[in-house]
């Protein structure tokens, strides 16, 4: 939000440097809550898969079942086959008839041992299914447990999380009166994007963000400390530091960035990367109105 107070140079980078501070941590927060649910996907992934495993099994029982019911039936046929032939037997009067009756009932028998095995397999096989449903059933009515209790922990992690974040957007509201909102909107950016750092020192000629040399007459511009002035290597904000006596102004890292690596200034469209000075660039030095 635009405001017409007017502060120093001075009193902005402080207040950059606190809101950079203020923002790293709001983005940090942020990423929790949305990462947050995520420790429960595993978990809910588990369940669905005792609760597949668990129809799978019922259906699994009532076809054995099925099949009991059947073998039963067919053992039963096969017993009073077999009676009837054995009670046949004071019955007959030739060799002829005896030997017919005789096959009548070795067939029965043999139906019957045959049937009666099957229908134990079957019976068995109908017994373990149904502890492996009672077993299931525990490891579901468990897990749902379990689950619960995350989703009640997750659920307060989440709501501190959010009065943490609440804190600190009004940490940031405080912060941004009297600074340009474009220079704010840049900011936001540039710290998202470099995890966490928007402002950083130049240290003599180097900018300490991304360790490059910066041209004389640019590093002075931010020695003056009289605009806000933009690295045009690395995109961040630039605040002159004195350096230590003894250590070398000019240390720098060649392969740790480029104009050409870096996506910020190309999305920017009012960022001349192609300037060899880069001082005068609209976006990359902002005169504010004190």
């Amino acid at each position: 939000m635009a405001t017409s107070e007017k502060i120093s140079m001075e009193d902005i980078f402080d207040r950059l440097k606190a809101l950079q501070d203020v923002l790293s941590e709001k983005y940090g927060v942020e990423a929790l809550i949305e990462e947050a649910p995520k420790e429960l996907v595993n978990q809910e992934s588990l369940l669905e898969q005792l609760k597949k495993e668990y129809i799978e099994l019922n259906a699994s029982y009532e076809e054995t079942r099925t099949k009991v019911g059947k073998l039963k039936v067919d053992l039963a046929e096969a017993e009073a086959a077999r009676e009837k032939g054995e009670k046949g037997m004071d019955s007959i009067t030739t060799h002829r008839e005896y030997e017919i009756l005789q096959k009548e009932i070795d067939d029965a028998t043999m139906l019957e041992q045959t049937v009666r095995k099957e229908l134990q397999k079957e019976e068995k096989s109908m017994t373990a299914i149904d502890e492996q449903i009672k077993e299931k059933e525990q490891m579901i009515n468990g897990q749902e447990t379990e689950l619960n209790e995350k989703k009640q922990a997750l659920s307060e992690k989440t709501e501190s999380f959010k009065a943490k974040l609440d804190d600190l957007n009004k940490q940031k509201e405080e912060l941004e009166p009297g600074i340009d909102p474009d220079i704010i909107f840049k900011f936001e950016r540039i710290i998202k994007s470099k995890q966490g750092k928007g402002i950083v020192a130049v240290k003599g000629n180097v900018c300490d963000g991304c360790h490059m040399i910066l041209p004389a007459q640019f590093a002075n511009e931010v020695r003056n400390g009289e605009k806000i002035v933009f690295c045009p290597y690395c995109s961040r904000i630039l605040f002159y530091q004195d350096v230590p006596e003894g250590e070398n102004e000019y240390l720098a890292m060649p392969d740790t960035g480029s104009l050409a690596d870096d996506d910020l200034l190309e999305e920017d469209e009012d960022f001349d990367p192609d300037r060899e000075d880069g001082a005068d660039n609209d976006d990359t030095i902002k005169d504010l109105d004190f």
